[in-house]
């Protein structure tokens, strides 16, 4: 009895001892009334072995934990302590009124961690972001659940002190790893002061199982967004964010996306300020029909050539590792494009305004 009693112990000292949090903290679908502070927990892991124990992979089991803060004050920072753990944060609701904020874009960070951490390091250093738009392909197999804890790691410091909003690239595969880790929709939206964000799904491969249900999938989701940007046309900008782009610099990828680029006459309809997006690693910014098109992709990927940019609409490209950041003051949002060494590879302002 006395030697079962102690492996039973043993049994419950190991699994305690398996919960590790490997993510977060962070601050996902923040409004001016709402937050939800997430942190990833590591209860133990699986392994298996090939026959003749040629090859093991070693996979870790996952679970996302959370608290909800509802009744919160707009345009307010609160920190916060996560209850078990020594693990501690702060993050600012939305606010409902014309005050100044800043927020950052990047994507693509999956494959070289070391030049995922550079660009972490430089948003850092860089900029003070209320929060991130993140373009997707956060890591290269989003259901290999043994990426994520690298991926959590490299953005711990920035992601404890901002709201974070994704958007699904192709590498998440639709896994329900990234709809229970970011508590997350397939497309939404969100205001930030008098700017509205719409955040949809391009990833259609992925989107359903059957061609039927993909199509069924698009045909709702772009009556959504639609409808979503008509009722947007009092915010001073209208934003969109997804994964695919709808043109590229790059040749070997061009005509790749007609889904996304049967959507740029409605975004120029509802007057879109900036669609932006990730895919292709590199850096791309084109002006066509008062739309700005920003492709921010170089978050930690291998780079791609920027070879044939398209005619007369093209603003600047670069083979680069990058982010974005956004300063809104006003009617006036002030664009930068900054490489991991601090320098700019290209700024704007963009022009917003009610319709």
């Amino acid at each position: 009895m006395l030697k079962f009693l102690c492996g039973l112990m043993c049994v419950a000292m190991a699994a305690l001892a398996a919960d590790e949090v490997v993510g977060g903290p962070f601050t996902v679908n923040v409004t001016g009334r709402t937050a939800t502070v997430v942190w990833i927990v590591q209860t133990g892991e699986a392994t298996l072995t090939a026959q003749g124990n040629t090859e093991v992979k070693t996979v870790p089991t996952l679970r996302a934990e959370k608290i909800v803060f509802t009744s919160l004050k707009p345009g307010t920072e609160f920190s916060y302590k996560v209850p078990g753990h020594e693990l501690s944060g702060s993050f600012k609701t939305a606010p409902s009124g014309d005050q100044p904020f800043e927020f950052v874009l990047y994507g693509d960070n999956r494959t070289r961690p070391d030049a995922h951490k550079m660009v972490i390091e430089a948003v850092l250093a860089h900029s003070h972001p209320d929060f991130v738009v993140q373009t997707g392909d956060m890591v290269a197999d989003g259901a290999d659940a043994s990426l994520w804890p690298t991926f959590f790691s490299i953005e711990r410091e920035l992601l404890r002190h901002v709201a974070f909003y994704p958007s699904l690239g192709n590498h998440e595969h639709n896994a329900t790893d990234y709809y229970d880790f970011f508590q997350a929709a397939p497309y939404y939206s969100f205001d930030w002061g008098k700017a509205h964000f719409a955040i949809f799904n391009s990833d259609l491969a992925n989107a359903a199982p059957t061609e039927a249900g993909r199509q069924a999938f698009w045909k709702e989701q772009t009556a959504w967004l639609e409808d979503d940007l008509r009722k947007s046309q009092g915010a001073t900008f209208r934003f969109v964010a997804a994964h695919h782009p709808p043109m590229t610099a790059v040749s070997s990828r061009q005509g790749d996306n007609p889904h996304i680029t049967a959507l740029m006459p409605m975004f120029e309809k509802y007057h879109v300020t900036a669609a932006l997006f990730g895919h292709d690693h590199n850096y791309q910014h084109y002006l066509k029909n008062g739309v700005h098109y920003l492709i921010s992709g170089g978050g930690g990927a291998p780079l791609y050539d920027v070879d044939k940019p398209p005619a007369e609409i093209t603003i600047k490209v670069a083979k680069t590792e990058n982010f974005l950041r956004f300063r809104v003051e006003g009617k006036v949002a002030h664009m930068v494009a900054f490489a991991p060494d601090g320098s700019q590879i290209d700024h704007s302002d963009l022009e917003g305004g009610a319709h």
